[in-house]
Formats: structure tokens, sequence, C-alpha cells
């Protein structure tokens, strides 16, 4: 059920009167009457503030993961520990990310946007000083997933004001523009962790997450107004949330939405977890090279993602989907066989490896569109199960490549394929579930 938007202490500044909604939004009919209006008034310098600082929150998930990876060696050393037990302050991150937002999205549509938000980056903030602190790897493990369950509120919260204040293309645009920050920094993030090894030891980089933390705390409090008004809040409760749960549990589309999402996102990670003995092992990268191959494969989600607004709006965001599902299977499969015959040496596998990762750019800022969309009057719970299915899908895709290891590309790719080629069933077994939001 959608609550129409009564204007309040909180939303008064917010709402503005603009043109009709587009037609072609992801909403039900019922929905296109009673759309909240409070995006309206993000127009020219006020929608780029949005943008940009949407843009810094939803990074802090990416930062918080990659730049720590260069200095793993140097901390299993440092605390004379094993690499997989050095290889749990990855794990339990990526758990407190993933359960995090099942709480935090309930909790954020009953109380607003804002307190979690800026609870989450305050708490983000201390977790890290804990991290570079930590005087054993237990304590070190125990403070990634607690970074995690923090980092998991700002990164909810951010995709819920996105559907706060937009719907359906609008929300897709929007969408396309945090895709293309989320898409790059888990690509740059290892580099700029390189960068700060060679400055500091590795408690700095917790010590540099610290800052990050405290900036955007900072940032949230200035620029961010409440986007949930207290009309349209759902009371915090454990069967009122079980409810919530269970209403996206009954909603086949959201669920093909989330799995796809997190099936396209497995594909990337794929490539990231096996990228490093591929390029540099395989084919024999300097470290160098190594990065300028990361800055061709972040070009295409560059391309996919900028080019995905004009898209949605000539087609529907479905439609953009379907082809960026089949374009990164497509990709995945040349890869595959670029791999396993040796056909154009490393060309052939970057080409088709680029032609994926532009699919599924593609795919990142439609599915969540739709998806959240649907249910409006749950935004925060919806995009809490979309976020965590994400990275329970995509944390399995990087040690699988690694299990699957045999010395050459092929397991990256047939990772890669098995999690396109999937989300190409689901979308294909969906097509009649999407009628309602493709009319």
């Amino acid at each position: 059920m959608t609550t129409t938007v009564q204007p309040t202490d909180a939303s008064t500044d917010l709402i503005a009167t603009g043109p009709a909604p587009d037609p072609r939004e992801l909403t039900r009919p019922s929905e296109r009457r009673t759309a909240s209006t409070l995006g309206e008034g993000y127009v020219g310098a006020r929608y780029l503030q949005l943008v940009l600082v949407l843009g810094a929150l939803v990074a802090i998930g990416a930062l918080t993961i990659d730049t720590y990876l260069p200095a793993l060696p140097s901390l299993t050393e440092d605390f004379r520990t094993t690499a997989p037990t050095a290889q749990l302050t990855i794990t339990g991150l990526m758990a407190g990310l993933g359960v995090g937002q099942l709480v935090v999205g309930p909790l954020s549509d009953a109380v607003g946007r804002r307190r979690p938000l800026i609870t989450g980056l305050v708490a983000h903030g201390l977790m890290s000083v804990l991290c570079a602190l930590a005087p054993t790897i237990e304590l070190l493990i125990v403070a990634r997933v607690l970074q995690g369950l923090a980092g998991a509120a700002v990164s909810v919260v951010a995709m819920a004001m996105v559907r706060d204040l937009f719907s359906g293309v609008r929300a897709a645009r929007l969408l396309s523009r945090l895709t293309l920050v989320m898409g790059i920094s888990p690509i740059l993030a290892p580099t700029l962790g390189s960068a700060l090894l060679r400055l500091t030891a590795w408690r700095g980089i917790f010590v540099f997450l610290a800052v990050v933390a405290a900036l955007l705390t900072v940032l949230a409090v200035l620029a961010l107004p409440e986007t949930l008004p207290p009309a349209r809040r759902v009371p915090a409760r454990l069967r009122s949330s079980l409810t919530s749960y269970a209403r996206l549990f009954r909603d086949p589309t959201y669920l093909i939405m989330v799995v796809v999402a997190g099936l396209m996102f497995a594909t990337v990670f794929g490539y990231i977890g096996g990228s490093s003995f591929v390029l540099q092992e395989y084919f024999k990268l300097t470290p160098q090279q190594y990065g300028i191959a990361f800055g061709v494969t972040a070009l295409g989600l560059i391309v996919a993602t900028q080019i995905n607004p004009a898209l949605v709006q000539r087609f529907t965001p479905v439609a953009v989907l379907r082809a960026g599902v089949l374009l990164g299977f497509v990709g995945a499969a040349l890869m595959v066989v670029a791999a396993a015959t040796g056909f154009g040496g490393l060309i052939g596998f970057m080409a088709p490896l680029w032609i994926t990762i532009a699919g599924a750019g593609l795919t990142f800022p439609n599915a969540p569109a739709i998806a959240l969309t649907r249910h409006g009057e749950s935004a925060g719970t919806a995009a809490a199960l979309l976020g965590a299915a994400q990275f329970m899908i995509s944390g399995i895709s990087a040690p699988l490549v690694g299990a699957l290891a045999d010395g050459t590309p092929v397991p990256m790719a047939a990772v890669m394929a098995g999690a396109s080629g999937l989300a190409v069933v689901l979308i294909l077994a969906g097509r009649r579930l999407f009628a309602d939001v493709e009319a």
C-alpha cells in the first residue's frame, strides 16, 4: 500500500511543484497517482549535490573492502598468522555488510533515514580506529565484522533515499550515476591501498578509512535532509519487519531482480577475485600493466552506466536490463572459449571481458530501480534485502575461482559465465512477470 505524502516539518523544504511524472516510470497505476513529490525539488545544482553526496556514501563499502586487499600479506606477517586466518578479516566484513542490511533496512523505515545513516558513519569511523589499533588478529576480525555492520547502514540508507525521492526512470538515472561510483570504486581502491602502503604500514589504511568516515559524517549532516517524512514511516516491530520481508518474498518480480543483481555482481566479483593471478601470473603483466588493464575494464563499466540514462529514456529499464544480462553472458561465454583455446592471446581474452563488464554496467542500475520502485512503502527493507543478497551471492564467486584454480584463466571465465548464465535463465523465465513494469 502506498501512502500519500503529507507536508511535515521534516519534509516541507523538500516539496516543490514540478512536471508530471514520466508515464513510463516503473510504478503500478495506483502508485503513479500517489507518487511522492519529494524529488521534484532536486534540479540543477541541488541534484548534482545529491548525486555527489550519495555517490560518496555508496563508495564507502568498496573502500572498506578493497583498499585493504594489498595489505593482507604484510598483515599476515605482522600477526604471524596464516593466510586463511587473515582472510577471515574479509569474510567477517562481508558477513557484517550482508547481515547489517537486513537489520538497518526495517529500522530506517521506522525512524527515518538520517539517524541510521549518521550513526552508521560514526560507528564506521570508530571501528576503523579499532582496526588500526587491534593488537591481535582475533580482535581485528571482530572489529571488521562490526565495521561491516556499520557500513551496511550507510549503503542501505543511501539506496533507500533514492527510492524516497524518485521512482522508475528517474530512479534508474540516479542509480546509473551511483553505479558508476560503485563500479569504479572496487577497481581503483586496491591501487589506492597500494599507494597508501608506500607511505605507511597496513594500520595506516584504517586511519585513512576513519578520516573518510569522519568527513562523510560532516557531509551527511550538512547536505542530506530527512527524505522519509513521519507520515510514511512504519513502526519498528519484529512482527511488522517479518511482515515486510514476507511481502517481498511473495513478489516474484522483486525476487528475480534481487537474484539477477546478485548474480551479475558475482560475475564482476569473479573477475576481481581472479584477475591478479590471471593477468599478472598467466599473462605475465607487470603491476603497472595490471593497473592499466583494470582501467580498461573500468572504462567498459563507465561507458555502460553513462549511456544507461539515455537508454532507459528511449526504452524501458526492463528492456535495458535484459540486454545487459544477455550481453554479459555472451561476453563471458566468449571468455571461456578464449581461455580454453588461447585464441587471440591477451587481447582475445580482454575484449570479451570488457563486453561482460559493460553488460553488468547496464544491469546494476536497472535491477535495483525495478525492485525498489515496486516497494516504495518499505524501501528501506527492500533495499536491505537487495543489498544483503548481492553481498551473499557475489561473495561466493571469488572463493570459487580460487577453489577451481588450475593455472589457466578458464576457472575465472567459467565462474563468470555460470553466474551471468543463471541471470539470463531468470530473466527469460520471468518475461511474463515483467509485463506490468514495462507498460
